[in-house]
């Protein structure tokens, strides 16, 4: 059936006339390494097909000419693959026809005028939504193209065909993990910029599922600014499988999970969504931070799916830091050291604490009070954090380092390690002594900053990664720091001492978010 002429519906767009579908149709394939080069086998096909009165919609044979494939209708299909295996009968006993077969979940769609020369347009944006054409057949004059696809992967296609030869407006359908602080936000920013993004960019946001830990809700036609109240008194326990299912059913297309969860658990989830079609985007380091082969697994399956992972504020909230390394490190600029101030938190702390004739627990309680530490600020002074983002870095300089080998300078004295958190909190004046002694050591003019350093011969394989206290010359770019930013140094070979530096808020939740929702439409660029 024709579902769309241009010149009826108004379209005339790079000389489209026509898309039909024809899905009451099979596929009848005949295949063997006997076919190869042997003359006449298209004739017996066609002979069969005419002695019984079939007509042949679309007809292909792989340039390996080992097999050939005839499109047939359905209440056909069982006739023709009769009369082929009888035709064939010989062929079969000897093995130049390994089989005969009939394939009745299929659907052919026929599109009339597209140029062949952009036709890679369309055909990338089928793969990269997981529909693969098992037929293809173009005219010799290059104009007319059919595809053969699984039935089940037809509405789907048909949205994809829509989009790349129409112009009609691309849905995005985004799946969002974890709605704290940054997710929230993420959620809130994506809702109040879709309707100019689609105007502008004819761009469609939809948010069709919003999951925490232990609840889902979820609606293809998009979750709307009532998201908490919903997903409180909606919400249903879930596992990612029942999203990846339900988008499959539901015909979803060009798919995006967000991670914005802090969970090792979850992580374990990226090489099925990937798999499922949806490409990544994750404020989350732990993925980035476990062993270097679940490191290397990803990027494998992302190049086997062709699918993106983007992930430019697990370091440096929203600045363009990874980006930059990327970039750098694939032109072939020799990166020759990376050091700088990786946390907000400890930058606020370090900052204040510098210049502030203040104890170190009085400093470290405003910090606490203003939410820039977790809700035990020794996941915060361990240098863990800093670890992970340093760790991050050194990969994307294809550095096969593992976490256990940074050297962490941990700012938490033995002795306060074992307390509860509650204790701890009580305790905080028990650090002010000791870090009176490091303040009152420095010499004259300089400040401390908590800092992390990736240095050694970088084109090796592994990395010196260091995690420390360091006290530096308050002129120093590393000692103008203010308030709760962050700074990175890069230095290059090209560069000499004058090094590439990249400062500006490294926490908060609206730039963090603000930071993932960039990496959502650079995604979107390249779907």
């Amino acid at each position: 059936m024709s579902i769309l002429k241009s010149e009826e519906k108004g379209f005339k767009y790079k000389g489209i006339k026509e898309l039909s579908v024809l899905d009451n149709v099979s596929l009848v394939n005949l295949e063997g390494k006997g076919l190869l080069g042997k003359p006449g086998i298209d004739a017996r096909i066609f002979s069969v097909m005419a002695n019984h009165k079939i007509s042949v919609s679309i007809i292909s044979q792989g340039s390996s000419e080992r097999g050939i494939g005839i499109v047939v209708s359905t209440e056909r299909a069982t006739e023709a693959l009769q009369g082929l295996e009888k035709e064939f009968a010989n062929d079969l006993i000897f093995g130049d026809v390994s089989k005969v077969s009939v394939d009745n979940n299929i659907a052919a769609i026929s599109i009339t005028g597209q140029d062949l020369s952009t036709f890679h347009k369309l055909y990338s944006s089928l793969i990269r939504n997981k529909i693969t054409p098992i037929l293809f057949n173009n005219i010799i004059t290059g104009n007319s193209v059919s595809l053969v696809v699984k039935k089940t992967d037809l509405k789907r296609a048909l949205n994809v065909i829509n989009v790349e030869i129409f112009g009609l407006t691309k849905k995005i359908n985004i799946a969002i993990f974890g709605h704290g602080l940054v997710g929230s936000t993420l959620i809130d920013q994506v809702l109040s910029s879709a309707k100019n993004i689609e105007i502008k960019k004819g761009i469609k946001l939809n948010i069709f599922a919003i999951a925490n830990s232990t609840k889902l809700v979820i609606n293809e036609k998009g979750i709307n600014e009532n998201w908490k109240s919903e997903i409180a008194t909606n919400g249903e326990a879930y596992d990612v499988q029942d999203i990846i299912k339900y988008a499959k059913e539901n015909h979803l297309e060009n798919l995006i999970a967000v991670d914005n969860t802090a969970s090792s658990s979850f992580v374990e989830n990226y090489v099925t969504l990937i798999e499922s079609g949806f490409d990544v985007v994750s404020s989350n380091k732990i993925a980035n931070t476990l062993s270097y082969g679940f490191y290397k697994e990803i990027r494998q399956v992302l190049q086997d799916n062709q699918k993106n992972y983007l992930y430019e504020t697990n370091v440096g909230a929203g600045l363009p830091l990874i980006d930059t390394i990327k970039l750098l490190h694939l032109s072939g600029e020799n990166i020759t050291k990376i050091k700088g101030v990786f946390s907000g938190t400890l930058s606020y702390i370090f900052n204040h604490f510098s210049v502030e004739d203040k104890p170190f627990s009085e400093v470290l309680k405003e910090a606490i009070a203003l939410g820039f530490t977790e809700p035990d600020p020794r996941e915060d002074l361990c240098g863990n954090d800093v670890a992970r983002k340093l760790l991050i870095l050194a990969r994307e300089l294809d550095l096969q380092n593992e976490f256990n080998e940074i050297d962490i300078q941990n700012l938490i004295p033995v002795e306060l390690r074992s307390l509860t958190t509650n204790n701890f909190l009580e305790n905080l004046n028990l650090l002010d002594s000791h870090y009176k002694t490091i303040k009152e050591n420095q010499e004259k003019g300089n400040v401390l900053r908590y800092i992390g350093e990736l240095s050694g011969d970088l084109q090796q394989d592994k990395g010196n990664l260091e995690v420390k206290l360091v006290s530096v010359p308050e002129s120093s770019a590393l000692g103008q720091l203010k308030g709760s930013d962050s700074i990175f140094e890069i230095y290059t070979e090209s560069y000499g001492e004058r090094p590439i530096v990249i400062q500006g808020a490294g926490a908060g939740a609206s730039v963090t978010a603000r930071g993932v929702f960039g990496d959502i439409l650079r995604i979107i660029d390249k779907i």
